[in-house]
């Protein structure tokens, strides 16, 4: 991200808000990302990071594994900052040729596709939960292996409980811990991982996590 002085005093303010946290410094890179892309800092208490997922998905950004998002507006919101590093090729579900269905949506159609094309790939679910149910049906029958799942979707109607059988699971994973979360949000989650993994890996200080 290009930093403007606004955006420095913007985070300042942030940081003079929330005060005191027990998030480690990569944590918080994040959930500051976030509240300044939506001006909520009821994020601060829902933003979930599962056991070593943003060392995994650093990881998996450098070694440039591919990226898999649910809706363009996912793909568009990241597809600055990732270009101007890490280079990793990113494909969108809904823009994914699919066989003509009934039963499933276009988004988790298309993500069942690239899933089974990328399984160890980067996913990101930003308003599609449809797509998350699909994903998580996959990691459960063992078909698919993320290094990283983000999920934001706004969840209204969750009746197989799709976020909590992501944490439940093995895979690395940031959820929002609420029926709270759209495409924003995933993009804000990526874009500030993308940068913390630009500089533990492409500039060589590791010590950030």
């Amino acid at each position: 991200m290009e930093w403007h002085v606004t955006d420095a005093q913007s985070l300042a303010i942030i940081d003079s808000e929330i005060g005191d946290h027990v998030f480690s410094p990569a944590e918080y890179e994040i959930v500051r990302r976030v509240i300044y892309a939506t001006a909520d800092f009821e994020y601060k208490s829902l933003i979930r990071f599962s056991e070593r997922a943003l060392q995994a998905g650093a990881a998996a950004l450098a070694a440039r594994t591919t990226i898999v998002v649910d809706v363009p507006m996912v793909q568009t919101g990241i597809t600055y900052e990732i270009q101007n590093t890490f280079a990793n090729p990113v494909y969108c579900s809904t823009d994914t040729s699919t066989r003509p269905q009934t039963a499933k949506t276009r988004a988790a159609w298309g993500i069942e596709t690239l899933a089974k094309r990328y399984p160890e790939g980067i996913f990101i679910v930003g308003q599609a939960q449809t797509a998350l149910t699909t994903l998580v049906d996959l990691i459960e029958a063992e078909e698919i292996h993320p290094a990283l799942l983000i999920a934001t979707p706004v969840v209204f109607v969750d009746g197989d409980n799709a976020k909590k059988r992501l944490q439940d699971s093995l895979v690395p994973n940031i959820t929002i811990d609420s029926c709270k979360g759209n495409t924003v949000v995933a993009a804000a989650i990526a874009d500030g991982l993308i940068d913390l993994a630009w500089q533990a890996y492409g500039q060589k200080r590791s010590e950030i996590f």
